[in-house]
């Protein structure tokens, strides 16, 4: 199985509790956490803020600009130091195509054990960083650093937007098809991954996932029929599917059969690989999801697996399924394919059913 060399050092993994989007208070305990936020007066060029648990804010300047603001940070999700920076760093920048827009800027969340993890394994993360920002045509121009007991490492971006091609998750309509950007089961690669189960193969998919900037999405930003987008992260894809549904006020079903699942990860599941993220995420919404007595427990903990920099979710008219599906080719998305659709709401509730 695949272990990194580590020699002498810590595994950055041992240094944490919990990795990657993994790490995110679960969605119910968020929901009651908030509920007490104090009211505050919403300016109008606010145009997406807390109400729908979107990828990022979005505060108009002008009739064609709007900024996009959003941070992500987490604890190490692999040992590699380099490659945990360009995971953390991917899945920041996630959240600006999500919403459609461009990249401008990033500045470093930097929360490190300086006492215990190697100066130069700090450095490898910063650097794996910088190299996908590179990639994004963005600038690390700051940040901030504080000596911590676990490993935290991300980024908060800035991003920019003509606000007619704005994307929320909250905008998606009944008869919209949904179509996913990439294949799942990042969570599940983590879990062995942790116990040392996890092989050079399925390093290396973990890996190529989780660097691969969701770029497509500032292209389907500019489709008519594109209608809502989300990236599936922390929740999995059940909680980001059910976020679209409730904001929107449709209801969805999703076709277990059409999902893209990563290589081995039935297996791993199979064998107790699963994030206690997974269970805790059932434990929120699975009260307003309806599973298909045909799947089993390691389909339902698939379903749930918290994704770290997982695929864009895209609600679409199907007049232009073909045009998404060329982007996402384009952009080198091989396992972008139709995963469901949604309906009209009933009974004046928005659910997921899964087949």
């Amino acid at each position: 199985m695949f272990a990194a060399n580590q020699q002498d050092k810590p595994r950055l993994t041992s240094l944490s509790h919990g990795g990657g989007c993994g790490c995110k208070i679960a969605p119910g305990v968020l929901a009651n956490l908030l509920k007490t936020a104090i009211p505050f007066a919403v300016p109008s060029e606010l145009l997406v803020g807390t109400e729908t648990a979107d990828d990022a804010a979005v505060y108009q300047i002008n009739d064609h600009q709007a900024l996009i603001a959003t941070t992500d940070f987490f604890m190490p999700i692999v040992d590699n130091p380099r490659h945990f920076g360009q995971i953390a760093a991917t899945n920041a920048i996630s959240d600006i195509y999500a919403m459609g827009g461009t990249p401008l800027m990033a500045l470093a969340i930097v929360g490190m054990p300086i006492n215990v993890l190697p100066h130069e394994d700090i450095a490898e993360i910063l650097d794996g960083g910088r190299e996908i920002c590179a990639k994004a045509g963005i600038p690390v121009a700051g940040g901030h650093s504080i000596d911590s007991v676990e490993p935290i490492y991300g980024l908060a971006v800035i991003g920019i937007i003509d606000p007619k091609n704005l994307k929320k998750n909250a905008t998606a309509k009944a008869g919209d098809v949904l179509v996913l950007g990439k294949p799942l089961g990042v969570g599940i690669y983590s879990a062995a991954l942790k116990k040392e189960k996890l092989d050079l193969s399925g390093y290396e998919q973990m890996i190529a996932n989780t660097t691969k900037l969701n770029t497509p999405g500032k292209k389907l930003a500019a489709i008519t029929g594109v209608h809502a987008m989300t990236d599936v992260t922390g929740f999995g894809l059940l909680g980001h599917a059910l976020e679209i549904c409730k904001g929107s006020n449709v209801q969805g079903q999703i076709n277990y059969a059409d999902l893209k699942i990563l290589p081995g990860v039935k297996e791993l599941a199979q064998q107790g690989f699963i994030t206690g993220a997974s269970n805790r995420n059932w434990a929120s919404y699975g009260a307003d999801i309806e599973l298909s007595t045909d799947l089993t427990p390691v389909d339902q903990a698939i379903l749930t697996d918290p994704q770290t920099s997982g695929g864009l979710l895209v609600a679409c008219d199907p007049a232009v399924l073909g045009e998404v599906l060329e982007i996402f080719a384009e952009e080198d998305f091989g396992d972008a394919a139709v995963i469901g659709q949604l309906s009209p709401q009933a009974e004046g509730r928005s659910f997921l059913r899964v087949i």
